[in-house]
């Protein structure tokens, strides 16, 4: 079977833990749970150091505006993961050509980045960081979720990670227009004030 599911699936999870997705497929290939893995992504000092990335990432991620700020510091980091991890599962497999694969990979990252750092600019104008939270875990286990769920049915888990896509696209046009609404009342109720304050008595 091609590996263009399990492509495709990586670089959506990728551009939204980019840490977690190489440590799943290093453990998963570790353990003997799939022979997809490539030997690169199962080094003991790969897994060492993107636990320790990913410990970081689950930590300032669920901080209002750090994880924004981690964001933007990713917004390179994510899709060349997944433009790399895509090569080397392309690389191991012998289905499709590492620079296709590559380009598939890296493409859904950035896209994939891209939707998350919207939803979470958008989530920081709440005053609790509650919803942060919430976010932050649920993407966490939807991203183990899908790829644990990749290994064992790549053509499913890609049908499910671009359903996920498209809803994340959508829910970013919904909230930037919500945003701009927000934002215009609230500049014109600052106007009105000023407009209040001056009014001669």
């Amino acid at each position: 079977m091609s590996v263009l599911p399990l492509v495709f699936t990586s670089g959506w999870a990728s551009g939204i833990n980019a840490y977690a997705v190489v440590l799943l497929f290093g453990v998963f290939g570790a353990t003997g749970l799939t022979d997809e893995v490539p030997e690169s992504l199962q080094r003991t000092d790969v897994l060492v150091v993107v636990g320790v990335l990913f410990v970081c990432e689950a930590v300032a991620d669920k901080i209002p505006y750090v994880d924004s700020i981690w964001d933007t510091a990713h917004t390179v980091i994510r899709p060349v993961s997944g433009a790399v991890v895509a090569a080397l599962l392309a690389g191991q497999s012998g289905s499709l050509p590492e620079i296709a694969a590559g380009a598939v990979g890296g493409s859904t990252a950035l896209i994939s980045h891209l939707v998350k750092a919207g939803t979470r600019m958008a989530v920081n104008t709440s005053p609790e960081p509650f919803s942060n939270i919430a976010v932050s875990t649920a993407e966490d286990l939807g991203v183990a979720g899908i790829i644990t769920f990749a290994i064992f049915h790549p053509l499913a888990a890609a049908i499910v990670a671009g359903g996920l896509l498209l809803l994340g696209i959508v829910i970013i046009v919904f909230l930037a227009a919500k945003i701009r609404n927000f934002r215009r009342r609230k500049a014109e109720r600052r106007a009105r004030r000023r407009v209040a304050a001056t009014w001669p008595d």
